[in-house]
């Protein structure tokens, strides 16, 4: 069954591709060969451009835009207002499409209110960038990101809730371990 919300002040372009589930608010635009998967969310004002591929569970908060090259897959958080860019070094008079570059948001990333994220960064597994941050490079999973430009200022767990030293989360009690400069969960 094709349960999707749709209001009615937003524009989906012939041929976009939108889950079942899914909810899209008031004055939202979707180009048509944007793929959105199941149960999402597009708040109020949200752009999803040409290419935009949304996994399923993927939250974006009001005046978001996210442009061709941004790839976000499942369970993926965006904060109001978070900026994606596509060229590096974009010019009025200088025709870059072709030079649009891949921004990877792996599954469970948070990415917080006013962050902006510049092209061709890879943001890790359930990463956490806070508010304001700008992120200038890749991320690691889980790792908690801070600042202009963004410094990791420790881990995160997948429930989001910033680890001790013990690697332990507060909320879940889940176990972590270290490898190589890498956090991941540790195997039951």
């Amino acid at each position: 069954m094709n349960d999707i919300l749709i209001q009615e002040t937003a524009i989906i372009d012939n041929g976009a591709k939108i889950g079942n589930g899914t909810k899209i608010w008031h004055f939202c635009h979707v180009m048509g060969t944007a793929k959105i998967g199941e149960n999402c969310i597009l708040g109020q004002n949200v752009f999803i451009g040409n290419r935009v591929v949304l996994g399923n569970h993927v939250k974006v908060q009001n005046n978001v835009s996210v442009y061709e090259g941004v790839v976000c897959e499942d369970d993926v958080f965006l904060g109001p207002s978070m900026v994606f860019t596509n060229v590096l070094n974009p010019r009025s008079f200088v025709n870059r499409k072709k030079e649009f570059k891949t921004t990877l948001v792996k599954k469970g990333a948070t990415i917080g209110a006013n962050a902006t994220v510049l092209c061709g960064t890879t943001l890790g597994e359930y990463c956490f960038v806070g508010a304001g941050a700008v992120i200038t490079k890749d991320v690691k999973p889980y790792a908690l990101m801070f600042g202009v430009p963004a410094r990791q200022k420790g881990w995160v767990s997948r429930a989001g809730a910033v680890l001790g030293d013990d690697l332990i989360c507060p909320e879940t009690r889940e176990k972590y371990i270290l490898e190589d400069g890498f956090l991941k969960p540790l195997e039951k």
